[in-house]
């Protein structure tokens, strides 16, 4: 019975062994897989969240003076028409 105890605990060890194999292998293909795909997408020109945003307020701010123009613009065409209506004496 002694020599039956020692086989079964032999093939606990082997097949946990495998197993240990068997995910470092998955662990490392996961971060291969992983790293493969950052450089498929880094190569792709996204831009990052961080420069995302800078941009997305530049071009707030840029609407922003470009409506103030606007109505600086709406008012000295007013006052150059009513100028321009008026009599000049």
């Amino acid at each position: 019975m002694q020599t039956d105890n020692r086989i079964f605990d032999d093939l606990a060890k082997v097949f946990n062994g495998f197993a240990g194999t068997v995910a470092g292998m998955g662990r490392e293909a996961e971060a291969g897989a992983r790293e493969r795909m950052r450089e498929w997408i880094g190569g792709m020109d996204f831009v990052s969240r961080d420069e995302f945003e800078t941009v997305k307020a530049m071009a707030a701010a840029a609407r922003d003076e470009n409506d103030a123009l606007k109505a600086r613009l709406d008012a000295l065409e007013a006052r150059l028409s009513t100028e321009a209506t008026t009599p000049q004496g």
